[in-house]
């Protein structure tokens, strides 16, 4: 499905994600406002490409570096931050989002 907007999306995106490795390097603390601002544009660009069969490999490259790197890595990010990069995983690569608030199940 073509969209106009989703290359402009994942430049910002992948924009946005430059500002946080940056953030990463000089600091030893995990740099939130800089993982929340590329998370927002990372989902906001996941959501628009779910149904699509091919996506940005930058953007694809950053969220299995932000997985690989940041998820396991030994200087770890705050939990909140560990559980969106585990929801972002799941929104580009697997194509749903297993975040169910306020969705949940009647039995739950």
């Amino acid at each position: 499905m073509f969209h106009p907007d989703k290359d402009q999306l994942a430049a910002d995106a992948m924009e946005s994600w430059h500002r946080f490795e940056r953030a990463c390097h000089p600091k030893k603390k995990f740099p939130m406002r800089e993982f929340r601002a590329f998370w927002s544009l990372a989902k906001q660009y996941a959501e628009l490409i779910r149904s699509d069969k091919m996506i940005s490999r930058d953007f694809a490259t950053a969220v299995h570096e932000l997985t690989t790197i940041y998820g396991w890595a030994s200087k770890t990010p705050e939990n909140e931050a560990i559980a969106e990069i585990e929801r972002l995983e799941c929104l580009v690569f697997a194509g749903y989002d297993p975040y169910f608030e306020g969705e949940e199940p009647p039995e739950l």
